[in-house]
């Protein structure tokens, strides 16, 4: 069972590939977290080299679609790391009319990456 611990405001300033990005947090109280590499939770993309690297782009560009720049809401995982020492997290859009949409769900609903558990 994952423990989710807290919710934190972030900008994403770059989209490494359709599992990795890097955020900037906001702590509260004025305190940031700057250039903070995430992995999404649950969920593989295609690598960006090698046999995989067309659907590799294809797969970062559509993550880049959804929140390069953008506001988001990271929902935290106890303090999880992957393999490389990224934090895995969950990260939910805020659409017009207000809903939440969780994007690691959304990408592998569009045929862009596929669950995987860590």
């Amino acid at each position: 069972m994952e423990l989710i611990l807290y919710h934190y405001k972030a900008k994403v300033t770059s989209v490494y590939d359709g599992d990795t990005c890097t955020v900037d947090i906001d702590l509260g109280i004025h305190t940031w977290i700057q250039g903070e590499k995430i992995r999404l939770n649950r969920i593989n993309a295609p690598e960006l080299r090698g046999s995989e690297k067309a659907k590799g782009l294809k797969s970062r560009d559509f993550l880049r679609s959804k929140i390069d720049g953008k506001e988001i809401v990271l929902q935290t995982i106890k303090d999880t790391k992957g393999k490389y020492g990224r934090y895995l997290r969950e990260i939910w859009l805020e659409e017009p009319k207000g809903n939440f949409v969780n994007i690691n769900d959304l990408i592998v609903k569009e045929g862009f990456a596929e669950y995987h558990k860590y």
